[in-house]
């Protein structure tokens, strides 16, 4: 029998004053997943261990059936994995992004972690002008989508630079980026790389004022999946943190022209891709981002709109080719992103496992209060592949 994991990022949140104390989950017109939920076991699960930041990096590596608490090493590393760099187990891998700031002082402020979700085809060529004006032995700048890209340090893994604490720059929206400007500040070396940089990009035509380097670790190793859990897997996603995750561990990295990672990404495409995977498949991990895209922008409509279309447009088409009976599903987020605070929580996600071999729960709707009021929790996210493997298999 297939399993699916069908994941919407960042899809949990709070209570919203707008919504009438409803969760954009709560609000949302989600069919598919209160059919879901009705049939099948309703529960939650942490997927990022207590003494580690909630980022979609640790979250969906546990999904994934990996202890972030050994594995992980950066979120960096993770993306390296995913464009195939050839590295040296010595080299810092910086996950880079490229941002709107009001200024690149300790009086800026973080305007927009993504720079207005600058495409590709505008980003691509800022990179490739910063490796042509900065790149040398020691620093490399590699391009990847839309604002995220790759800084490799060689050797910088044995270095003061892998110890500084940056954070992601998407928990900084609207925010002070002084506690960030004294942490490079440390750093001569990192400190004049960014100002550099700035000066670099100045007047580039585009919203981009500055780079912004973080999630930075030494190269990723992982088990491999089929080994690990007898399966001939896919990742199934539009950005580069889960291809990363699925190349390392062996699952087959399936790109799907048109993804996004928003609102507007190709749904089709993902359904599409998957259905012909598991034609000689037999386990199918399908991630949306639109919800946490959504979440870090603060848009109540947008998330609302990216949760009913993974409703109707991912999990609807895949249960036509594989109804219940035929497959196995979980969906579930890999953190939450709340509206208020734009930025992860580590708060247990609501998750429903359907199997043939599982009694319904028969709850009307799919939500985090729903999922908490079962009682049922997997305290350990990595633990949850195996646990559905045995109630599946």
């Amino acid at each position: 029998m297939k399993l699916l994991f069908l994941i919407a990022d960042g899809m949990g949140g709070w209570p919203i004053k707008e919504l009438g104390n409803k969760t954009t989950m709560e609000a949302a017109f989600t069919p598919n997943m209160d059919m879901l939920a009705n049939k099948g076991i309703v529960g939650r699960c942490r997927t990022v261990p207590s003494n580690m930041p909630p980022g979609s990096d640790i979250a969906n590596m546990s999904l994934l059936g990996f202890d972030p608490t050994k594995y992980h090493t950066g979120r960096g590393p993770i993306e390296a994995a995913a464009q195939g760099l050839k590295l040296d187990p010595d080299d810092l891998v910086w996950r880079m992004n490229l941002v709107n700031l009001s200024e690149l002082s300790s009086d800026g402020i973080m305007h927009d972690y993504s720079s207005g979700h600058i495409s590709t085809d505008k980003s691509v060529p800022l990179i490739e002008l910063l490796q042509k004006e900065l790149g040398n032995d020691e620093f490399t700048f590699y391009p990847g989508i839309q604002y995220r890209h790759l800084l490799v340090h060689k050797g910088g893994a044995k270095k003061l630079e892998s110890k500084l604490a940056i954070r992601p720059p998407h928990d900084l929206t609207d925010k002070s980026i002084a506690d960030d400007i004294e942490e490079f500040a440390k750093s001569p070396l990192m400190d004049k790389l960014l100002r550099d940089a700035a000066k670099v990009l100045k007047d580039n035509g585009t919203k981009v004022v500055s780079i912004w380097p973080w999630g930075q670790g030494n190269p990723l190793i992982l088990p491999d999946f089929r080994e690990k859990y007898s399966m001939k897997g896919a990742v199934i996603s539009a950005v580069d943190l889960i291809k990363g995750l699925g190349r390392a561990s062996g699952l087959e990295v399936i790109d799907i022209e048109g993804a996004t990672g928003l609102v507007d990404t190709n749904y089709a495409g993902k359904v599409d891709a998957t259905l012909k995977f598991l034609e000689h498949g037999d386990f199918a991990f399908v991630h949306l981002e639109g919800p946490d895209e959504s979440g870090h922008m603060g848009s109540i409509k947008d998330k609302i709109a990216s949760i009913e279309r993974f409703d109707a447009q991912i999990i609807g088409p895949l249960m036509e080719k594989y109804p219940l009976g035929t497959a196995s599903y979980l969906v579930t987020c890999d953190h939450f992103t709340p509206i208020e605070t734009k930025t992860h929580d580590a708060a247990p996600v609501p998750f429903i496992l359907v199997s043939d071999k599982c009694d319904g729960s028969g709850l009307k709707s799919f939500s985090e209060k729903n999922a908490k009021s079962t009682g049922l929790i997997l305290e350990k996210g990595h633990e949850l592949m195996q646990w559905v493997l045995n109630l599946t298999n």
